[in-house]
């Protein structure tokens, strides 16, 4: 029987959600001057748009998202390149290992969903170490509700039943998301 194994990313497979959360925070006040909640608990969908969505909702700038939305994305990616140059992101102890060997694996699929955006998250697994190919990451790029941001990342293995599918993730969220999709969860770190 096949299985599917869905990756987090931040947290789970590399050591950055502390810096991440840092620079999200300024990357957002430096474009519309507002200094944001990084509890992300207190947010409806804990992916980068849908943050930054409620929170432009919450200061009544909706009208400027795309716009705004663009130009935050280009400013966290500019602020990541530049914290990454300095200081490598690291992968949480024996990630590349173990995915390296669930692929190896005939009978395993593996594949990322991730609340980040595509390019930020790219940045951190090279940094990290890891090789993975744009086409098996599903991101905030894709959708602003992690759910569905998963349900594109089960989409890439169709014929896989939701029992055989296992998602590995460090945030509450990602447990209620797993929680509502029928998803076997690993919780990896100690959130």
């Amino acid at each position: 029987m096949l299985h599917h194994v869905m990756f987090d990313i931040d947290g789970t497979l590399v050591q950055t959600s502390s810096i991440d959360n840092k620079l999200f925070a300024e990357a957002v006040k430096e474009i519309i001057g507002v200094e944001i909640d990084t509890n992300w608990l207190n947010y409806r969908h804990v992916t980068d748009t849908g943050i930054l969505s409620e929170v432009l909702e919450r200061n009544e700038l909706l009208e400027q998202e795309a716009d705004i939305q663009r130009r935050v994305k280009n400013n966290f990616i500019d602020k990541i390149t530049t914290r990454l140059e300095k200081y490598p992101a690291r992968e949480v102890p024996g990630a590349i290992s173990f995915i390296n060997h669930l692929i190896s694996l005939d009978n395993v699929r593996v594949s990322f969903a991730t609340g980040g955006w595509y390019e930020v998250s790219a940045l951190k697994l090279k940094s990290a170490g890891f090789t993975v190919s744009k086409e098996a990451v599903a991101s905030s790029n894709d959708h602003f509700i992690r759910t569905e941001i998963m349900k594109l990342a089960k989409a890439k293995f169709p014929d896989i039943p939701d029992h055989a599918r296992t998602y590995f993730g460090d945030g509450a969220w990602d447990k209620r998301a797993c929680e509502e999709l029928g998803l076997n969860f690993v919780l990896v770190g100690n959130n």
